[in-house]
């Protein structure tokens, strides 16, 4: 598959602070990318050295196989929508979406083709005539796209672009983009800090923390198989537990813990004996009341410390011995079979491969 955008060892500081730390990347045409991170960690940086926005101190950016690094924004491929979407608030809808191509001097049938073909794609027909202000936010959000989008980029850039919706709006919304982005064919490379819109968006995701690219993956690979503590915590949420790996055969470790059984679990193979951190994600945790199951290979013992209520999902907090708080989250069906109080003793359990084991 051909190359949208590559970047080789792109570094970017301001002043002393290094926003963009030596990151390599290759970005696959017609895929959707999302750069996922805390805030400052320098995704939004990077979005505008694609964008031409902001120049990289070192490093080479290649946009279909031409290197842009000296090219202005308007000469590159590429077209954003930002955070706050700036639209003129002076112009209609439709004036909105044809600035680029008024820009580029089109003709007015052209203009108005183009318009009506991508008010129909983003689904504002009829409110063409409409200003921004007398919109919704969704609805201003997909002016934004439109505009970005009518004047055909090989490249869309999105910085954010759920940030100012509702909870409701973004669901909404991620459903358009993807719909959108598979009409199109572009390339689309979203920022963001939204762990569930990275996972529910994406065909790949970077993981970006303090200027480094720490992972590259599918959804399910950063979230099954993170390369670090680091990744694998700010990817949904994980119990952990502190010990030392004994024993490594192939893919499976054993590690101790101070208060505990031994515990068997996933683990890189080249992972050697010492300090680790074993992370279980709360869907894996199994709940039993009476005594442990015997086809889990891994028992805790715990008391039911608070739960939480999750529509479909019911949340139990549960503290182990040595005070360590760890969550299961327990279907809704299952839950009312068998609800838990406070207080109440349990056991977590776990088969081996529904846990990982992390160098600490």
């Amino acid at each position: 598959m051909s190359s949208a955008v590559v970047l080789q060892d792109v570094r970017k500081t301001h002043g002393q602070v290094v926003a963009v730390d030596h990151v390599s990347l290759n970005i696959v045409s017609g895929e959707f990318f999302s750069i996922l991170g805390p805030s400052g960690s320098g995704k939004s940086t990077l979005l505008r050295l694609i964008a031409g926005l902001d120049s990289p101190d070192s490093g080479t950016i290649v946009i279909q196989q031409r290197i842009v690094n000296s090219d202005p924004p308007h000469i590159r491929p590429v077209n954003m929508v930002f955070q706050q979407y700036a639209l003129f608030p002076h112009l209609t809808v439709f004036d909105n979406i044809a600035f680029g191509l008024k820009m580029r001097r089109q003709t007015g049938t052209a203009i108005r083709m183009a318009v009506e073909q991508m008010a129909t794609l983003v689904r504002l027909e009829g409110k063409l005539q409409r200003f921004p202000a007398q919109l919704s936010g969704g609805e201003q959000q997909r002016v934004a796209l439109a505009r970005a989008l009518v004047n055909r980029p090989v490249v869309l850039l999105l910085d954010e672009p759920m940030a100012a919706l509702d909870q409701q709006l973004r669901q909404d919304m991620h459903v358009e983009l993807k719909r959108i982005q598979h009409e199109v064919k572009a390339t689309f490379i979203c920022v963001t800090h939204q762990q569930d819109e990275a996972l529910l968006l994406s065909d790949r995701i970077g993981v970006m923390v303090a200027g480094k690219l720490l992972q590259v993956g599918t959804p399910q690979e950063i979230y099954e198989r993170p390369v670090s503590s680091t990744v694998a915590k700010f990817i949904g949420l994980s119990n952990s537990l502190s010990g030392t790996i004994t024993c490594v055969e192939k893919d499976v470790c054993w590690i101790e813990s101070e208060h505990y059984s031994p515990l068997v679990a996933r683990c890189s193979s080249s992972l050697e004996p010492g300090p680790a951190l074993l992370l279980v994600r709360p869907e894996r945790v199994h709940l039993a009341i009476d005594q442990p199951q015997p086809e889990y290979q891994n028992t805790l013992s715990a008391v039911v410390h608070h739960r939480a209520f999750y529509g479909n999902e019911v949340f139990y907090q549960c503290r182990l011995g040595n005070g360590t708080i760890w969550t299961a989250r327990v279907p809704i069906a299952e839950d009312q079979s068998r609800p838990l109080v406070i207080g109440q003793t349990l056991y977590l359990q776990w088969a081996a491969h529904e846990g990982f084991v992390l160098p600490h």
